[in-house]
């Protein structure tokens, strides 16, 4: 029982537990494993065991060079910010758009919540199709989508038409919210995924609050047209580097931990291969000094490095030998999984109270004591920007160094509850900014108050999506995609807040509004403590149970 994280002893190895640290006091069932059968690390994470194993196939993205998957990263998180952008954008010239296209401010908060809802459906379309077809694909028609809507968006002079850009947006803006955390899946290990998570969530949140942040000038200079002008610009540009820059990262593997067979042992003896996450028998595969080229011998051929042309085909076949229905309804029964439906819970809860803020700003500062103009609202995200940059450039690496710190502690295993830590962080973080927000517009003080109130929540995010994203790559390898996209159908509580957090406001106050969202607020997040206690056991649980591995697996 490490740490107080209640242990198994029904499975050999428990999804997502894994063995990553040379030490010298390891436990007995992994002290005759030889080192130079596994592949490590450089530089100071030399004595770490890379989780997952890569091939030696070139193409394997575990193998590209550095350089090529953090521009694959940049590109894929810059679009994510400007995604994230699009949607609260227009929140500080609420009642100047609403104004224009003739609109109460409830109908108008409405559109951003029918945006919101269209996200959270389409995640179920994209998101199994990039399970299905592979990633780029997805990426391509979705950035395809946002660059059309946005020259749309910026023609329209009829609220209808408004609406209509703003669901179809909703489809390709999708892919941009999830798909990114599959794609740092895909190329980076183990130790390395927290800061990339990191980054992304970096990208996406800082686009969400600066986003609104340069939307307040240009809608009070140029109209709020230019906001989608400016966007189309942008996501013509993302457009051309995600077609030539970013290349399929799915990749065909058998997510396997090598350990030497009983028979022979060492180098020289077979390899017993043990699927990690399916509870099936050790398959024994015979010795690699096999001349003959017997049946059992180990002698895979290594295929050729792709050119560059062959890197930019759109479609490289199927990854998923599932029926193709399977994949769409994953997501649901991954909803059934305890670790999921707490990173629903918590995730789903922060973001909407966050999305709250953008909501109701205009509606608090445009009004007396305050009396902000247009880009005066939208200087209050300048708050939140600055602290999810923090947040963001503390939380990743912070998270990596807990992780390797605990794994080295026991004994080299390491668990995805060591991802959990910092929602204490979190916890105290969103108490300020929840209570404080509601508490600070109540009472009338200084606009300081409610606006670094903004901030904290916002860096109360950051904390909990490190944990939360972390904690669901590391549990469930295999099936990220129908994770992430059951995490955020949190879009459909978001719409259902959105749609009625004015009325709500206008009716209690925003004491009583923000108070209620701070409690469900604690309440979640004080979930990470019996997670962190059962959540191997919970993790065992739907890797032995027959049912969910028949349905969940690629290959039935």
């Amino acid at each position: 029982m490490p740490f107080g994280i209640l242990d198994c002893k029904k499975m050999e190895v428990v999804p997502g537990t894994a063995f990553m640290t040379d030490q010298d006091d390891l436990p007995p069932e992994y002290s005759e494993i030889p080192r130079e059968q596994l592949k490590h690390g450089t530089g100071r994470y030399a004595d770490v065991i890379l989780v997952p194993q890569p091939s030696d196939d070139p193409n394997d993205p575990l193998n590209w060079p550095q350089w090529r998957k953090e521009l694959i990263l940049f590109i894929c998180g810059l679009s994510a910010a400007v995604v994230g952008a699009y949607g609260p954008m227009l929140s500080p010239g609420f009642l100047d758009i609403a104004r224009t296209l003739d609109i109460s401010l409830d109908v108008l908060a409405q559109s951003t919540a029918w945006l919101i809802l269209c996200i959270g459906l389409g995640l179920f379309i994209t998101n199994p199709l990039a399970k299905i077809i592979g990633r780029r694909p997805v990426y391509l028609a979705a950035i395809v989508i946002m660059f059309a809507t946005s020259i749309w968006g910026a023609t329209v002079k009829q609220y209808d038409s408004f609406l209509g850009s703003r669901i179809v947006a909703g489809l390709g803006m999708a892919p941009y919210e999830v798909l990114v955390q599959c794609t740092i899946g895909d190329m980076y290990f183990v130790h390395e995924r927290a800061t990339r998570i990191a980054v992304w969530n970096m990208f996406l949140l800082t686009g969400i609050s600066g986003g609104a942040l340069v939307a307040g000038y240009i809608i009070e200079r140029d109209g709020y047209q230019w906001t989608f002008g400016v966007c189309a610009i942008f996501f013509g540009v993302l457009m051309l580097a995600v077609f030539f820059l970013v290349p399929e990262t799915a990749y065909r593997r058998n997510a396997v931990t090598v350990v030497p067979s009983g028979e022979k042992g060492g180098a020289e003896g077979g390899v017993r291969r043990m699927k990690l996450g399916h509870e099936q028998k050790p398959e024994v595969v015979g010795a690699t000094d096999d001349k003959e080229g017997s049946a059992g011998s180990v002698s895979p051929l290594i295929p050729k490095k792709q050119t560059y042309l062959q890197s930019l085909r759109v479609y490289t076949g199927r990854y998923s030998r599932a029926p193709g229905w399977k994949p769409f309804l994953r997501p649901v029964v991954m909803l059934f999984y305890p670790a999921v439906l707490w990173g629903f819970l918590v995730y789903g809860t922060v973001i909407t109270w966050i999305v709250v803020f953008s909501v109701v700003n205009a509606a608090i500062f445009n009004a007396p004591p305050y009396n902000f103009s247009v880009s005066e609202t939208g200087l209050i995200s300048l708050s939140p920007f600055v602290m999810t940059i923090v947040g963001e450039l503390v939380s990743g690496p912070l998270n990596d160094w807990i992780c390797v710190y605990l794994t080295k502690k026991n004994k080299g295993i390491y668990e995805p509850e060591f991802r959990l830590p910092l929602m204490a962080v979190s916890l105290v973080l969103g108490i300020v900014g929840f209570y404080g927000f509601g508490a600070t517009v109540h009472f009338q003080t200084h606009w300081t108050g409610p606006v670094l109130c903004f901030g904290f929540a916002n860096m109360s995010l950051v904390f909990a999506a490190t944990c939360v994203f972390g904690y669901i790559v590391d549990s469930y390898k295999e099936h990220n995609e129908e994770a992430f996209v059951a995490i955020n159908a949190r879009n459909l509580l978001t719409f259902g807040l959105t749609y009625f957090v004015n009325s709500w406001l206008q009716a209690q106050g925003a004491l009583v509004v923000f108070c209620i969202l701070g409690s469900l607020f604690v309440f979640v997040t004080l979930l990470a403590i019996p997670l962190w206690i059962y959540g191997k056991k919970c993790r065992s649980f739907t890797g032995r149970n027959p049912w969910l591995q028949r349905f969940m697996n690629d290959d039935h």
